[in-house]
């Protein structure tokens, strides 16, 4: 689902598995990629080149991790990926709201299983931080289990994991936000982790990755499990059932993503960042599409970001796009590095309401 004019002509999925296959052959290109030094940050023990990444859902089964790095992103992450296969829900199930330059998804965590997402990443031929994103399947009797496989599985190939617990599309799954399952998650994950961790001589980092639509009380569990646990970091945020930002009323059922939903998870990104503190990493997504709602991320508490809607209706060359924008701020501010960006505004992002 790359670049707007021939592909808004196909129904979103076509498009989507288009863009996949030119991706693959080469067809797609990002332009010159942007390398600024003041870009580049070590979070979570990794070193990204540029704090712009590509959000799980776009690489569904690991098929073009480096040629979404060769456009210029400073990481990628591929998934959600489940245990078995899955067909997940019906179609049609992926929506343009083209007004909003929006997206409504109900997939269901669509994928072709761990074994051969674990085979492509294995052979991968070069360098650069791809992250994996690992999910349950939705007729799984125990959802922790296939969390804790997918640590098991991917931990020599991943160069970070998301456990993703805030898709809406999975019943049951953003049940796990709450605190007492989310303890008992992320204690098995880290038990497996633990002994992955021994076995290759390695540590892989943990992040979590939540709704934008918990409440504040929710949000101080979450946050306490998350430190209490030692996990290395936080994703905010995922797809919001909420439709109040759309500028039409719309019937469709599923995640919202892009432009509506930057407003809501940039204030939770904010929220967030109060209650975990200045050391915690976090990775801020949802409606980011140029320098300007990237850098707001940023202001709210962001290390990094990712963004997935934006390059549908900006095109593939919206990385580079981010970081020369955002290489311009730095130098308008007088700052010398974009960690100095943190938190500029993260009081007034912290202090609006998410209604």
């Amino acid at each position: 689902m790359i670049g707007r004019p021939a592909t808004f002509l196909m129904d979103a999925e076509t498009a989507h598995g288009v863009s996949i296959n030119g991706l693959k052959t080469g067809g797609i290109k990002g332009g010159k990629c942007h390398n600024d030094p003041r870009l580049s940050q070590s979070i979570a023990g990794l070193e990204f080149p540029n704090p712009v990444g590509v959000a799980a859902g776009l690489d569904k089964n690991a098929e073009v991790p480096d040629a979404l790095l060769n456009l210029g992103f400073g990481f990628t992450e591929v998934g959600t990926v489940t245990p078995l296969a899955q067909e997940g829900n019906p179609k049609p199930r992926i929506f343009r709201v083209v007004d909003d330059e929006a997206v409504i998804n109900r997939l269901g965590f669509n994928n072709q299983g761990h074994e051969a997402a674990f085979q492509r990443l294995k052979s991968r031929a070069q360098n650069g931080l791809v992250g994996v994103n690992i999910g349950a399947n939705k007729e799984s009797a125990d959802f922790t289990k296939d969390y804790a496989l997918g640590i098991e599985k991917f931990y020599a190939v991943a160069s970070y994991f998301t456990a993703n617990i805030s898709s809406p599309n999975t019943p049951g799954l953003r049940d796990l936000q709450a605190r007492d399952q989310l303890a008992e998650l992320l204690s098995r994950i880290l038990e497996v982790h633990a002994a992955k961790a021994d076995e290759h001589g390695r540590y892989v980092p943990v992040f979590l990755k939540i709704a934008p639509d918990v409440s504040e009380a929710e949000l101080d569990d979450i946050v306490e499990e998350v430190l209490d646990k030692k996990l290395d970091g936080i994703i905010v945020s995922n797809t919001t059932l909420d439709r109040t930002a759309l500028r039409k009323p719309n019937k469709e059922t599923g995640g919202l993503s892009g432009k509506p939903l930057h407003e809501r998870s940039t204030i939770m990104l904010a929220k967030t960042r109060q209650r975990a503190g200045k050391d915690l990493p976090i990775i801020g997504v949802g409606g980011v599409h140029n320098a300007d709602s990237a850098a707001a991320k940023f202001e709210a508490g962001a290390d990094l970001i990712q963004l997935y809607t934006g390059m549908i209706y900006e095109g593939p060359t919206i990385a580079n796009m981010i970081n020369r924008g955002l290489s311009r701020k730095l130098d308008g501010l007088g700052l010398t590095h974009i960690r100095q960006l943190r938190d500029r505004k993260l009081q007034e992002w912290a202090a609006r309401s998410l209604g």
